[in-house]
């Protein structure tokens, strides 16, 4: 019995260290980093007045800016069908209008009004991020469509994490066509366009325990949710997130606009966690592992 105790003291002990050496958010960086946009900050996304014509973009479409206060010009991008992922496999048709809040592609065609690249005007992006690479070094592409690829047309979303009504999470257990495990959870019944709600199974809860869960899942018409860009990514929180980890609530270091604690620093497994929110069937909890803290 006593072993025991003393056993169950390290682990808690360890995963208290582990929850202590998370990073807190660089003090003297506004949050909002890259969507500053060299000074102009909010209006370079959201035009206060007139929509696109308030930043100096003229448009056929008199609706944009009528939704979220959009200064980006969407025209381009109506109806285009771009094909996300894995040959293809994940292709999304974009709304051939701008009326419905509730559509969530509506939402990714507003992140691409900025970051596509290829349809769309660059406005005053540089194309790269202003965060260097951890580790590797160097700056990520930040256009979708127009990336650098040697070999590449200028319309390549093929390499770009899929989103969409097809880009669907599961609860189904093992999955033979893709040889993984999802999560042991259920999903709950939801409307489209709706914030779709899980509920956790044993596994997956031991995992929220451990790192938490920060994604926003879209219902996709159909029932099941869909990832959109927003799942990922909060477009006002470029450095610091502020949530729970390990059952810890606090302010912590994030990079890229990650919705979550992820820290790419060497040894650290925030950013493997971030993904196993979705990707449950590489997560430790899935094969059994219990106590892995995210350090």
């Amino acid at each position: 019995m006593k072993k025991v105790f003393i056993l169950a003291l390290i682990v808690v002990t360890a995963t208290s260290l582990a929850m202590a050496a998370a990073a807190a958010p660089d003090q003297s960086t506004d949050i909002l980093g890259a969507h500053n946009a060299y000074g102009r900050g909010c209006v370079s996304c959201h035009a206060p007045h007139s929509g696109p014509a308030g930043n100096g973009a003229a448009s056929s479409k008199a609706s944009i800016g009528n939704l979220a206060l959009w200064g980006q010009d969407l025209t381009p991008l109506y109806g285009q069908s771009l094909a996300f992922g894995d040959y293809g496999a994940y292709t999304v048709t974009l709304p051939s209008s701008y009326t419905s809040p509730y559509d969530a592609t509506t939402g990714i065609m507003m992140c691409l009004s900025c970051h596509d690249g290829n349809m769309t005007s660059v406005s005053m992006m540089k194309g790269q991020t202003v965060e260097t690479l951890p580790i590797v070094g160097g700056n990520a592409p930040t256009l979708l469509g127009t990336d650098g690829v040697s070999g590449a047309t200028s319309s390549n979303y093929l390499n770009d994490h899929p989103v969409g009504p097809n880009a669907t999470v599961g609860c189904n257990g093992f999955n033979p066509a893709y040889y993984e495990f999802d999560w042991d959870c259920t999903i709950n019944t939801s409307t489209a366009g709706a914030f779709t709600s899980i509920t956790p199974g044993t596994n997956m809860t031991q995992f929220e325990a451990n790192y938490g869960f920060t994604v926003e899942l879209y219902d996709n018409g159909a029932g099941k949710p869909m990832v959109t860009c927003m799942s990922c990514h909060d477009q006002h929180s470029q450095t610091a997130y502020h949530g729970t980890i390990g059952g810890v609530a606090g302010n912590y270091k994030t990079m890229f606009f990650v919705k979550g604690y992820y820290n790419p620093s060497t040894g650290s497994n925030s950013v493997s966690q971030f993904c196993r929110q979705c990707h449950g069937g590489e997560a430790n909890e899935q094969h059994g592992v219990m106590s892995v803290p995210t350090t």
